[in-house]
């Protein structure tokens, strides 16, 4: 040994196994120059502990303390360096666990499910309760039942998808009826009807489908809520008072209703429904096309033949109905230009409704 253990000779080996430490060129000449340090044979640690066994009793504590130290100073600078070894050869790509986490992008609602809700719960404040049905139906129900035969104009006017398969028969329509997708929920309004007494109180939401080309204002697909309130003494004023609270809740406090008249099949008198332009108050803008109105869907008083349909006694009961595109009311509420911006899925589009 060419110097006695003390703080010098300590300093010096520490400072030449970080210049050794520096020069290993692999992994192996690393763990060599470790057990030159602190090899339990031959390590200059091992040489200075030996001196104790030869040393006078007060050498002895001296040298051990020397010896520690220099131990626990080199074995501290081996795991740092093996620490930075392990990061500097981590694959492109692994997992750093010592990075910070990340954030998870949170998804909402579509837009569309959000108006939809929200209609729902409008009504159901009002004390409809909302009913579904098969999108794939039959004639009896889409179109028979609702005053609507096969020679009736109006089928002409729903441009239906047919399918090809009919329908096992049902109580209360012919077998073997064509099916087709739904043009309207209102078939649904005749299943409750057929398996419920008045009074009758719902709505039905769901998607309908019909042959249009989809293009800025028309989708092959789209979504409907339809209403039905059945029971004694209903009147059109009953169904223009829904409405009015519907606009007001769902567009302005402020939103006024008109009726125009109208026809469908199934109601009499039928009337389209417009409701006032709440960006002007009915004064006429770039919105409303300078009339001050905007349409909203079709209603009107049920058709005492839909009645009969059912088996309810037309002179008994009366009732309205509405229809109303979820879609209609989404780019009402949104203004936007483009209804296909909705069945998209443009992340730009959708991030800006932040439900």
């Amino acid at each position: 040994m060419s110097s006695p253990p003390d703080e010098a000779a300590v300093q010096r080996h520490i400072a030449a196994f970080e210049a050794d430490l520096a020069s290993a060129k692999s992994p192996q000449d690393a763990q060599a120059v470790r057990d030159k340090y602190l090899g339990r044979k031959g390590g200059v640690v091992a040489s200075w502990m030996q001196l104790i066994a030869t040393a006078s009793p007060k050498e002895k504590p001296n040298i051990g303390r020397w010896a520690n130290e220099l131990k626990q100073a080199i074995e501290a600078r081996w795991v740092t360096y093996s620490e930075e070894s392990a990061a500097q050869a981590r694959p492109a790509g692994a997992l750093d666990v010592t990075l910070p986490g990340r954030i998870p992008l949170l998804g909402h609602r579509h837009p569309l499910t959000v108006v939809r809700e929200r209609m729902e719960a409008i009504f159901a404040r009002m004390g409809f309760t909302s009913v579904e049905g098969p999108e794939i139906e039959d004639e009896w129900h889409c179109f028979d039942a609702l005053n609507m035969p096969a020679e009736h104009p109006a089928r002409d006017m729903q441009d239906t998808l047919y399918l090809s398969s009919p329908m096992p028969g049902e109580s209360g329509r012919p077998d073997d009826l064509r099916t087709l997708l739904r043009t309207h929920t209102s078939s649904m309004q005749i299943r409750y009807m057929q398996a419920n007494e008045p009074p009758v109180r719902i709505i039905v939401p769901g998607r309908v489908y019909r042959r249009d080309d989809l293009d800025l204002t028309h989708s092959p697909a789209f979504g409907q809520i339809e209403g039905l309130a059945v029971a004694e003494g209903i009147s059109l004023a009953d169904l223009k008072g829904t409405l009015l609270a519907f606009a007001q809740e769902m567009f302005s406090s402020k939103s006024r209703v008109r009726f125009r008249p109208s026809f469908f099949p199934y109601t009499e008198p039928s009337a389209e429904v417009d409701i006032s332009c709440w960006q002007c108050d009915g004064a006429g803008c770039a919105m409303c096309k300078k009339t001050g109105w905007i349409e909203l869907g079709g209603c009107g008083m049920v058709h005492p033949a839909v009645f009969e349909a059912v088996g309810y006694d037309a002179e008994r009961y009366t009732g309205f109905a509405w229809g109303i595109g979820i879609e209609r009311v989404a780019i009402l509420r949104h203004q936007v230009q483009d209804i296909r911006l909705f069945f998209e899925n443009d992340l730009r589009f959708l991030e800006q409704f932040p439900y």
